[in-house]
């Protein structure tokens, strides 16, 4: 059980709930599982998550262009904290389709959640001796 998982015990049904969700929502689907790990770093360095961000740093180096258009976005939510403009939006209809799109918006809305879950517990990241 990881340190996060942790925070879920009050509720065996809500870790295992959340936990589906998220096993569901990180496999590859309409967007890749490497895609969608790199957006999920990207959130991590803002979203307060000490844990979270400890798992690693976006690589912008290995970005093909949808995965670029993807990680922008999810900047964009964080300096609009989530209030971004119809316009922003609609960028990612010119990249992705409407499956694609809903996806992205799912995972950044889920693993915001889940980081700022970890931010208020102030979870630390582990150390391996």
């Amino acid at each position: 059980m990881t340190p996060f998982q942790k925070l879920l015990n009050f509720n065996p049904t809500v870790k295992l709930l959340w936990r589906n969700i998220s096993v569901e929502l990180e496999k590859d689907n309409y967007l890749s599982a490497q895609l969608k790990e790199e957006v999920r770093k990207t959130l991590a360095q803002v979203n307060g998550c000490l844990y979270c961000k400890a798992k690693g740093t976006p690589n912008p180096q290995l970005y093909d262009e949808k995965t670029a258009v993807c990680t922008g976005y999810a900047e964009a939510f964080l300096q609009s904290k989530g209030q971004t403009s119809p316009s922003v939006t609609n960028v990612l209809d010119k990249y992705l389709t409407k499956e694609e799109k809903d996806e992205l918006l799912t995972f950044i809305c889920f693993i915001t959640a889940s980081q700022y879950l970890g931010a208020l517990h102030q979870l630390q990241p582990t150390i391996i001796k």
